[in-house]
């Protein structure tokens, strides 16, 4: 064995390949930290411009993540290139082995389909409320694949854009209004106008229940045990919650104080001594 003929191969290896390999990782984690800045930075700016209106949040983040990937796809393709290795045959290979794994994914397909058809569609947008799939949350981002979603508890959801695309959405936060109803039942022996003026003068004096559009209370049904008065108030989609859980509290209170009874499931039970 020649161990100087060994030597000066492994020499030449490391004044050749052995520089190539370090200089392309060294190319590689620098592109890399570059592409995670610009990025980052890319990102900020794009939440500054969207809180003036000037830029989609939700077309801005996709659009962020699409070209992060696609920067560092083009910088790998190019390290291997300058390695040597031919990318032809790596190419070949990729499609082969996408075609196989096309056939076996057919469902993240039809997430990345379900992705651009939200995009276009725009049924939501990040930031927005949203009920779907069985859950409720605020969208936090809008991948191609899944979105993901932020729920009132602070559970992160991550939804299938195949599945969500093809759903039912309910939307709360597309319009600026919401209307609160809440059912509130009095016994038959009370005076139903006398709870009509009460609930009237609640809401007509709560700061956050709108006057226009007019909010309205009526009976509206014959329960079993009880009268129905629905009360319809309108106020702000941000201020939906604490009006209702105002309105409850209020009312419970002034029919507590004007001899309002609110009935509730009795059962009566007699015994027959035989």
């Amino acid at each position: 064995m020649d161990w100087q003929q060994i030597w000066a191969t492994v020499q030449d290896w490391l004044t050749h390949t052995g520089i190539k390999i370090v200089i392309s990782l060294i190319v590689l984690f620098v592109s890399f930290k570059l592409i995670n800045v610009i990025s980052r930075r890319w990102a900020k700016k794009s939440e500054k411009l969207s809180e003036k209106g000037k830029a989609d949040k939700t077309i801005s983040r996709v659009v962020n993540h699409v070209v992060k990937i696609s920067l560092k796809v083009v910088v790998t393709v190019g390290v291997i290139g300058y390695l040597g290795i031919d990318t032809s045959g790596i190419a070949a290979l990729v499609a082969s082995i996408g075609v196989c794994v096309g056939l076996a994914v057919n469902g993240a397909l039809s997430n990345l389909a379900g992705g651009v058809l939200l995009l276009i569609t725009r049924p939501f947008k990040v930031d927005d409320y949203i009920s779907t799939c069985g859950h409720e949350g605020t969208v936090e981002d809008i991948f191609m694949c899944n979105t993901k979603i932020r729920t009132v508890d602070n559970k992160v959801v991550y939804i299938p854009n195949g599945t969500l695309s093809t759903s039912t959405i309910v939307n709360y936060s597309a319009k600026d209004l919401r209307r609160v109803d809440i059912d509130f039942t009095i016994s038959y022996s009370n005076d139903f106008e006398k709870a009509k003026k009460i609930i009237e003068e609640v809401y007509s004096a709560h700061e956050l229940v709108l006057k226009d559009p007019e909010s309205t209370v009526r009976m509206s049904s014959h329960g079993e045990s009880s009268i129905v008065l629905t009360a319809k108030m309108w106020t702000k989609n941000d201020d939906y919650w604490t009006v209702k859980y105002d309105m409850l509290e209020r009312v419970k209170k002034a029919f507590d104080e004007n001899g309002i009874e609110i009935p509730f499931n009795q059962l009566d039970v007699h015994l027959k001594n035989d």
